[in-house]
């Protein structure tokens, strides 16, 4: 399974996305800047103020792609999508298993076990790769911690205790974060987790990424016939995609948290990259979002080793994957739901 498939983001205000016989043509102030076949694209992404024509809707929900729309900053809006696919069984399963006993704690469990592993790999290695002795302590220490919390998980048959331990692991994640980050720690060293809205550039960057990541969770489920509303780890609430947010959860230290921390150390982004509303709100501007894009793009093309599937496979399809085995744990053929896990 290597076909990643590209995804269109779309990120002028004003443009407008037209269907053209097989392709996609993107127009500006009436001109044609861009045609794309749309058998090269997975999934279309607009931000803020994008015209897409009814025709181009009708034909991206008859071929199952999904088109997603943000706002500006990259806060999800809404999605898209045709028909609901899949058996109907499965969707049966995942239901079922909402109120079966200890099931929704125990998938839970594996979601955040996955959740602490990446979250440890990707501390213990900005320790190994730091010059500084004094981050390397505050890194070791929160990678402790999280193995600590692993230790703890195992023993954990409540739902709210594995919710509390995961909460706790983040606290401690997102409080060293700032001694992974090397380069203008005056503009990106965050002051904790902070969201709707964030608060500094880090933050900023991070929901960004999180939310390209929440559209292709949301549709990987969909792609094998479960519910992105129904999840186990995260609670039910109208309007929320529940299970694509427990999907996000082990794989937003490995997609996510170590590209935008490659972004800022590498320097490929600066503080002119974002903007700051009245009241605080930090978001990217434009030329921030496209070299995010552009990167993020690319960083879905590299691949990693799967334990499970023992191969390689690109971390643009790691949520198809994940959706597929989660499918499988619910309809029986695998005892336990297996998270990703990083080598190394």
């Amino acid at each position: 399974m290597t076909d990643i498939g590209n995804t269109l983001y779309v990120t002028t205000a004003g443009a407008s996305l037209r269907l053209d016989h097989g392709t996609v043509r993107v127009e500006v102030d009436g001109v044609t800047t861009l045609r794309v076949p749309l058998l090269r694209l997975a999934g279309i992404v607009c931000f803020g103020a994008i015209n897409v024509s009814p025709w181009l809707v009708e034909r991206c929900a008859d071929d199952g792609r999904s088109i997603v729309l943000l706002d500006r900053t990259g806060r999800f809006h809404a999605r898209i999508e045709g028909t609901t696919k899949g058996n109907v069984l499965l969707r049966r399963a995942q239901h079922l298993a909402l109120s079966d006993g200890a099931r929704p704690t125990a998938i839970a469990r594996q979601m955040v076990a996955g959740k602490l592993q990446n979250s440890r790999h990707v501390l213990l290695r900005a320790a190994r790769d730091t010059t500084d002795d004094g981050d390397r302590a505050v890194l070791v220490r929160a990678g402790a911690f999280l193995t600590d919390g692993l230790t703890r998980l195992r023993d954990a048959t409540e739902l709210n205790v594995v919710r509390g331990i995961e909460g706790d692991a983040a606290r401690t994640y997102f409080g060293a974060f700032g001694a992974m980050v090397r380069e203008d720690r005056a503009t990106f060293a965050p002051r904790g987790r902070t969201r709707r809205p964030p608060r500094d550039p880090i933050n900023a960057l991070l929901s960004f990424l999180y939310a390209l990541l929440r559209a292709e969770c949301e549709s990987g489920l969909e792609g094998v016939g479960l519910d992105p509303q129904v999840g186990y780890l995260h609670a039910l609430r109208p309007g929320r995609p529940a299970l694509a947010l427990d999907l996000m959860e082990e794989m937003r230290p490995i997609l996510c948290d170590r590209l935008a921390l490659t972004l800022v150390n590498r320097r490929q982004l600066r503080a002119a990259a974002f903007r700051t509303l009245p009241g605080g709100a930090v978001y990217l501007g434009d030329e921030g979002r496209r070299e995010v894009l552009a990167a993020w793009q690319k960083r879905k093309h590299e691949e990693v080793e799967h334990r499970v599937m023992r191969q390689k496979v690109p971390l643009g399809v790691l949520h198809h994957v994940q959706a597929r085995l989660l499918a499988r744990h619910l309809r029986g053929d695998l005892e336990h739901y297996p998270p990703f896990v990083a080598r190394g």
